[in-house]
């Protein structure tokens, strides 16, 4: 999947994978994740280049086949988001739609804010307060990552560092992530004037409302079974998904 690399304006390097022809549609991975684990694995690559899309699928800093930079400077306020908007115009897109599930999702709507202007935005596993700011779950991430099972929720701080494990991450980096954050308003999420799908599982409880989010995207919401881990992977997220890109 990550077959091509390009290399932002601080020097460091995004991984991406190009999958089939057509009209492109960029989408964008969740924390502690790739491109491949979160759109590929659960055939909506596939789903997608079978209805005719280009699905580009980069790596964020610091996760997959993408550089993993330790040092604090590399962390500043929506670099995130600003490496997708520099991967966009590397690619050249104009006519293009933009997706994002969890974290992915913020990063959308914050590239969006910093100037893209896609033809349609998916929003996957996010309701508004997730959007706007990364709050106590933040928190207990950044708990989690520091202490392992030492950490306030033992269990979580458990898996993470067995989920960072087994894909190389590096808890300094995660760390950087975390701190990239940038909070969100609802007037810049009410000013996003383009056609939205937001998609969130039913037992998806701790990232707010997605009714809510649709509303002020001025957009469509679609409950799908599942909760925020494993939703993006069921049937009814890939139909609607497809549906709306398609």
């Amino acid at each position: 999947m990550t077959d091509h690399h390009f290399t932002t304006s601080d020097r460091v390097r995004i991984a991406y994978g190009v999958q089939g022809e057509g009209r492109p549609v960029m989408l964008l991975h969740g924390f502690l994740s790739n491109g491949a684990r979160n759109w590929a694995a659960p055939r909506l690559v596939q789903a997608l280049v079978e209805a005719g899309r280009q699905v580009i699928t980069p790596d964020a800093r610091g996760h997959g086949a993408s550089d993993a930079p330790t040092d604090p400077g590399f962390w500043p306020a929506d670099v995130m988001a600003r490496d997708v908007v520099e991967l966009v115009a590397h690619l050249g897109l104009i006519d293009y739609d933009l997706g994002g599930y969890s974290m992915g999702g913020r990063t959308a709507i914050r590239a969006i804010a910093g100037g893209l202007r896609p033809q349609r935005l998916v929003i996957g596993g996010m309701g508004e307060t997730a959007i706007m700011e990364a709050g106590p779950r933040a928190e207990a991430f950044e708990d989690a990552i520091r202490r392992g099972p030492a950490a306030q929720d033992a269990a979580m701080g458990g898996a993470l560092h067995k989920l960072m494990a087994d894909q190389g991450l590096k808890p300094e980096a995660m760390l950087g992530v975390l701190a990239s954050f940038q909070p969100t308003t609802e007037a810049e999420i009410r000013g996003i004037k383009i056609p939205a799908l937001v998609l969130m599982g039913r037992d998806d409880h701790d990232n707010g409302s997605g009714q809510t989010l649709a509303d002020w995207l001025g957009g469509r919401f679609v409950q799908v079974p599942g909760d925020h881990g494993t939703a993006v992977a069921g049937r009814a997220f890939r139909e609607a998904l497809v549906a709306f890109l398609a």
